[in-house]
């Protein structure tokens, strides 16, 4: 649903001024509270401010909002700064009765499964006849449908995506309500502290699967309660740390996949040990679109015995390279033993829309033991357009592998890129064998 942004001020100022600093106390909002547009739960942003506006009558609520572009100002008014906002024009000022603070979670159960359908769902349900007239759909088995989804007990999975969730409301309806729920969708909500998480979790026993993206989580957080049972959790763009990330090695001890896409992630940073350690059942991590450039954060992963799967697409990596078997800080109080293999089970490692540019890149892919899956496109390396080498040579160098780029690589294809790398390779070195070894030292040559 579109909606008109709130107008940041009065066309007219009253007689009525005050400093930046005054606030009203019978305001429903605080700094730091979550919050959307009164009618848009889609347009979101946090509480930076709360009290008068120099010229104006009445308390006013300075809101940084989420999405850039629906904001006004950077957090200044007339040349007065009320709050530091994160962009030019991500704030604006607006009157408490445009906002709201949420729902809980039933209500917002109750809005997306019992409601009526909004005009605009229904507008939308619609063909157009060979007379260019609209011909309502209707869906057989509609009233069925509804009536089940509308039996709360028997629901496994629950989507209240951009529903306005700020709490959980009352803790003993939810697991009566819910009592076999696995998968829960609260993305996009206003979600902020992780003990409403741990209350939500702790009430739905079954809960196996949690997406909480685009909710703001606090960064100040201390502890993170346990989310009993929790398998898959989602936290794409929450704003989350390394330090956080941290924590919930004992938060969600049996975690088997966890998604982290898009939060302004730079390094892997650790507070004793070199490498990360626990995680023991964690099958998957997404660190997709953050802002990792160095190889060196990555190997500090190289301890996950049980992970298979490492998804690197759209960071800044320059190189990649496989570690050593042991190594030491300083003063020699790390010995992984000859035995430890870093990135042991790893067999799908993606690294698409990087910086990698070297072959030796490449060709470090071919000591990890259990690699057979792996993305390079979109790094220079695979892009024949900046110096880099066709399918047919990443395929030689990459012995192992059997699926490169999203695509499988049958025999036929290995054979016929072997066959015509070391044509290739022969034809460019055929007069200085000495730089043909040094540059393609593979013993399969």
């Amino acid at each position: 649903m579109q909606t008109t942004k709130s107008s940041d001020l009065p066309p007219q100022p009253t007689r009525e001024e005050s400093g930046p600093g005054a606030t009203d106390s019978a305001s429903p909002f605080k700094s730091g509270q979550r919050v959307h547009s009164a009618g848009d739960t889609r347009r979101i942003g946090t509480v930076k401010y709360v009290g008068s506006v120099e010229g104006y009558s009445g308390t006013w609520v300075g809101v940084d909002w989420d999405d850039g572009g629906q904001g006004k100002h950077d957090g200044s008014h007339n040349g007065v700064q009320y709050f530091q906002a994160r962009g030019l024009k991500t704030a604006s000022l607006v009157r408490p009765h445009n906002l709201s603070s949420g729902i809980t979670l039933l209500e917002a159960l109750q809005v997306r499964y019992r409601g009526t359908s909004t005009k605009e769902e229904e507008d939308e349900m619609y063909v157009l006849s060979s007379t260019n007239k609209r011909v309502s759909i209707e869906l057989l088995g509609k009233e069925k449908i509804q009536n089940k989804l509308s039996r709360f007990e028997e629901l496994t999975g629950v989507s209240l995506s951009f529903l306005g969730v700020s709490s959980p409301g009352p803790s003993s309806q939810i697991s009566n309500t819910l009592p076999n729920l696995k998968q829960l969708d609260l993305s996009g909500n206003l979600l902020s502290d992780w003990k409403d998480v741990g209350i939500i979790c702790k009430e739905l026993p079954a809960l196996e699967v949690l997406n909480l993206s685009y909710n703001s989580m606090l960064h100040d957080t201390v502890e993170i309660p346990k989310l009993h049972n929790i398998r898959i959790l989602v936290l794409n763009h929450i704003g989350i740390n390394w330090k956080q990330v941290e924590m919930l090695k004992d938060s969600v001890p049996r975690i088997e996949e966890l998604h982290l896409i898009g939060n302004n992630i730079k390094e892997i940073t650790l507070s004793s040990s070199m490498r990360v350690e626990g995680f023991d059942y964690l099958r998957l991590l997404n660190l997709e679109e953050n802002c990792l450039a160095d190889w060196n954060e990555i190997v500090k992963l190289s301890k996950i015995k049980s992970l298979e799967q490492l998804l690197l697409n759209k960071n800044s990596l320059n190189q990649i390279w496989y570690p050593e078997h042991s190594t030491s800080d300083g003063a020699g109080n790390e010995s992984l033993g000859r035995n430890f293999k870093p990135f042991q089970s790893l067999r799908c490692l993606l690294l698409g829309g990087n910086n990698i540019k070297d072959l030796p890149s490449v060709d470090s892919v071919n000591s990890f033991p259990s690699l057979i899956d792996i993305r390079l496109s979109g790094n220079p390396v695979s892009d024949t357009g900046k110096d880099g080498v066709p399918r047919f040579v990443l395929i030689a160098r990459l012995a192992n592998v059997k699926i490169l780029n999203g695509s499988e690589v049958s025999p036929r294809e290995r054979k016929d890129s072997e066959i015509r790398y070391v044509r290739l390779v022969m034809t460019k070195y055929n007069d200085n064998v000495e730089e043909l070894m040094h540059l393609h030292p593979s013993p399969d040559l």
